[in-house]
């Protein structure tokens, strides 16, 4: 199925890039980290992060459905 991948901060420095479409066989959330980890070396683990799935925060156990829009939360500076 099709998903479009958004990525911020660090995990977007390490992906190379801020979004893409892409093709994948992961049922959830933590599937897709697993797969994306292996892909782009991600440094974050899940315990990190957080996910939302189209525009809603959402369990790493949720199932993903073609089109989905995933996006992973790094912790994030401010002041």
């Amino acid at each position: 199925m099709q998903l479009k991948v958004q990525y911020y901060a660090l995990m977007r420095e390490q992906a190379g890039r801020s979004e893409e479409m892409l093709e994948t066989a992961a049922a959830t959330p933590a599937d897709l980290y697993v797969e994306l980890t292996s892909r782009y070396r991600f440094t974050l683990t899940r315990e990190q992060l957080k996910v939302a799935v189209n525009s809603e925060f959402s369990d790493w156990s949720r199932r993903l459905a073609a089109g989905d829009a995933v996006v992973f939360i790094p912790p994030v500076a401010g002041g």
